[in-house]
């Protein structure tokens, strides 16, 4: 697209109307700015590095000590690698490194037990075939695999005790995500009880499609002397959920959660996607709790995928869309009572981007250079069309919100600036011109997009770049356009492969970039420059 109409085309999604983005509590004012073009640089989630390290520490002291008392002289050192290295991978494989809710030392000796019984019958096979002569016999393996168990119990109760004080000292910043009582009653769980090491900054309620957030709702729109400035009614008394421990349906009785020893926080409630993005900045959120609300799986998933880039953990706690059975015989975590399941994010997917920019030079390097020839004749066919200014210039939005300049042949030349920001489709403009007209069809007047190529701005694949008066308007309606902007832009991409060009979905252009960035190889880009070249027999305007 070069000038593109004067609306923009609605995405797949019904955009949010002026009501519906209406805010019951903001928890900072409204920036005058656009949203954000991109997402912020995920944090990379440091806790499960040092949560691991002072666990995986015990395990190599209790299998050192073990090795000791059985006195094998150097062979005592072949053991000790033996049952360090299989103890580690197997209580790793196993998640008992994983930080989640701090437990006991006994909660986690059956499992511990179980893989250094394991280990140690391993370490003993291994020198029975090596060393038949100095064989482990029952009595060392029942000996050294207790030491060991000992120690290691011992060691990670230590562990566990300093991690529970500095829990209480250090808590993370966590939104509660959920509507009605169940999240009122966990935030005020939560700050009750600071051993989970969770302390609540906001609960997150985005309103549903169609849903008028104006009025009704029960967070705190109260005064300085604390009455409810909605209807009147005097909340002073501290039962209201957000200043006690109770729920006020404001007619029937006080439904407390046990909680009323305690006062819970007065809380924002965030109801807008952009909220939420600001709150998890602002407040450095490292967790989300998800409590089931009636609300069904798909906008918690959309919520988590927020979340997770962000690089915050998430908690699902109860019964809900995500609930799953636990193992048999297993006592699963538990926040004072209520089942819960701790997700860390998933690693930040680190793209081979030197691989990637050496096929983008190998590729655009010598065919920039074979049709220079079909360059200068496109040139020449819009100067002798259409005048002057044969290249047209336009800002784009590139890899993390970056702007740069995009070069295409000219194939219109628009009334003013404003026209070439904020058009969005010229592709049946009368004014167009019959060279601008064979251009655009044969997407010939694309090419000089391999100059951008070379110079760094965008890529062979790639998410389409788009003008930045679009994104600020596609990002505000659709939750994971910004997401595109991870990667470098392309001049052909997934999306386009699959026929989604020129005036065509919204949303589901930004689910095949989204769907290209999470599954990225370099084969992939291979494939789809295949396939882009394929699709020029059947030439469709871009």
């Amino acid at each position: 697209m070069s000038t593109e109409s004067t609306s923009v085309p609605p995405p797949s999604g019904r955009a949010r109307t002026a009501e519906q983005r209406v805010r019951r509590v903001s928890i900072a004012p409204p920036r005058r700015t656009s949203d954000r073009v991109a997402p912020q640089p995920r944090r990379t989630p440091g806790a499960p590095p040092r949560f691991g390290l002072p666990l995986i520490a015990a395990d190599w002291l209790a299998a050192l000590l073990s090795a000791a008392v059985l006195n094998y002289g150097r062979l005592g050192a072949v053991l000790a690698v033996q049952l360090i290295v299989c103890v580690t991978v197997l209580n790793a494989c196993a998640g008992l490194y994983r930080p989640g809710v701090t437990l006991s030392f006994l909660d986690r000796a059956p499992a511990l037990a179980a893989r250094i019984a394991v280990s140690w019958c391993a370490a003993a096979a291994v020198l029975a075939a090596l060393v038949p002569e100095h064989g482990l016999g029952f009595a060392d393996l029942l000996g050294g695999g207790a030491v060991q168990l000992a120690v290691a119990c011992c060691c990670r109760s230590l562990v566990h005790a300093r991690r529970r004080a500095v829990t209480r000292e250090q808590p993370r910043s966590a939104l509660v995500v959920g509507t009605g009582t169940a999240a009122r009653r966990m935030t005020a769980l939560l700050a009750q009880h600071p051993e989970y090491g969770l302390r609540p900054v906001g609960i997150a309620a985005p309103a549903a499609q169609g849903e008028d957030t104006r009025g009704g709702g029960r967070e705190a729109h109260s005064g300085r002397d604390g009455r409810d400035t909605r209807d009147g009614r005097d909340t002073r008394d501290g039962r209201d959920a957000r200043e006690g421990g109770g729920i006020r349906d404001g007619s029937g009785p006080n439904v407390t959660s046990g909680t009323s020893g305690t006062n819970a926080p007065a809380l924002p409630v965030l109801t807008s996607t952009e909220e939420i993005h600001r709150a998890v900045i602002q407040n450095g959120v490292q967790e989300a709790v998800f409590v089931d609300s009636g609300d069904g799986a798909d906008r918690s998933a959309s919520l988590v995928a927020l979340f997770h880039e962000y690089g915050c953990a998430t908690w699902f706690v109860g019964a809900g869309p995500w609930d799953t059975p636990a193992a048999p015989g297993a006592m699963p975590q538990h926040l004072w009572g209520f089942p819960c399941r701790r997700l860390e994010p998933p690693p930040p997917r680190r793209h081979d981007s030197v691989a990637k920019r050496l096929l983008d030079l190998a590729v655009a390097a010598p065919v920039l250079l074979a049709i220079s020839p079909v360059l200068l004749t496109c040139a020449l066919a819009v100067r002798l069309c259409d005048g002057p200014d044969v290249l047209f210039h336009q800002e784009r939005v590139g890899q993390n919100g970056r702007p740069f300049t995009l070069l295409k042949f000219r194939t219109l030349r628009p009334v003013d600036e404003h026209e070439a920001a904020t058009r969005w489709n010229i592709a049946n403009d009368l004014r167009m011109s019959a060279v601008g007209n064979f251009l655009r069809r044969t997407s010939m007047d694309e090419l000089p997009q391999l100059w951008n190529v070379l110079r760094g701005d965008m890529s062979l694949v790639g998410p389409r770049p788009e003008r930045p008066f679009f994104v600020a308007n596609f990002s505000k309606t659709l939750p994971g356009y910004a997401a595109r902007h991870r990667m470098p832009v392309g001049i052909t991409g997934l999306a386009q492969v699959h026929g989604l060009r020129g005036d065509t979905s919204i949303e589901d252009r930004s689910r095949f970039d989204n769907h290209y960035i999470d599954h990225w190889s370099l084969w992939q880009d291979v494939c789809i420059l295949l396939r882009t070249a394929a699709s020029l027999v059947r030439p469709a305007g871009s």
